[in-house]
């Protein structure tokens, strides 16, 4: 089976699932977090070198209901703290290079703090590498990219006429990265979200009606296979 280097993964459904099951809304992304442990698990005995997780937009910090916002920020400090301290988590497990990306001076110092540990003590392991974006938005991105190279254009370092698509591919979050071959979502809803919108220009797009919480292995490696079966041509 032809197996994706890069995936991106749209972790939708938490607070309907939470809906759906008569439960706080909280409690779904408590759920969703345990979720995505497993799912990493899945993808790293796939064989994918590289899974970018979209963890909580941009457009969220301001959107979310305040108490709700909070639980989120607390299960992420709470799973930063697991990973420094669980020898047994399966970051350590797979050997997970993790990284934080997006506008994450957005976020609480002491998350940031956390955040920056958590990238300090894995920043060894070499098997796969998990991008994980928070405060995320991909027009976001592509905008704090073109301010680095106008900032470079000032200073002579970057002409007008050097700029195209592989200058642009080493100013975003994902520099150095392959881009991702197939965006996989769950929740049922089939869009991208701001998610990835310059990596993903030939990515293979598939959506599942499973709520994240509820996502099965079964279900992850069907994705897995329709992507095997997929015939990509890069726009030709």
């Amino acid at each position: 089976m032809n197996i994706p280097t890069h995936i991106g993964i749209v972790m939708d459904g938490n607070r309907r699932f939470a809906k759906q099951m008569m439960k706080h809304a909280w409690l779904g992304h408590k759920w969703g977090l345990e979720k995505s442990r497993q799912v990493l698990q899945w993808a790293c005995e796939a064989g994918i070198k590289y899974i970018t997780a979209y963890t909580l937009s941009i457009e969220n910090l301001s959107s979310r209901p305040k108490n709700e916002l909070k639980m989120i920020l607390d299960h992420l400090e709470k799973e930063a703290e697991n990973i420094l301290e669980n020898k047994n988590h399966v970051v350590h497990r797979f050997n997970v290079k993790v990284r934080f990306i997006g506008r994450t001076h957005l976020l609480p110092a002491r998350l940031q703090k956390k955040m920056k540990a958590v990238e300090d003590k894995t920043v060894g392991y070499k098997n796969h590498v998990l991008n994980i974006a928070l405060a995320y938005g991909g027009q976001q991105e592509i905008a704090d990219a073109v301010k680095q190279i106008l900032i470079k254009g000032l200073k002579g370092v970057i002409r007008p006429a050097d700029v195209n698509e592989t200058i642009i591919k080493h100013h975003l979050y994902t520099n150095g990265q392959p881009y991702p071959d197939l965006i996989f979502r769950t929740g049922g809803e089939k869009r991208l979200s701001n998610f990835l919108p310059f990596q993903s220009a030939y990515s293979e797009l598939i959506f599942t009606d499973k709520k994240w919480p509820e996502l099965s292995k079964k279900d992850f490696r069907s994705a897995l296979k329709e992507f095997s079966k997929r015939q990509r041509k890069f726009g030709k």
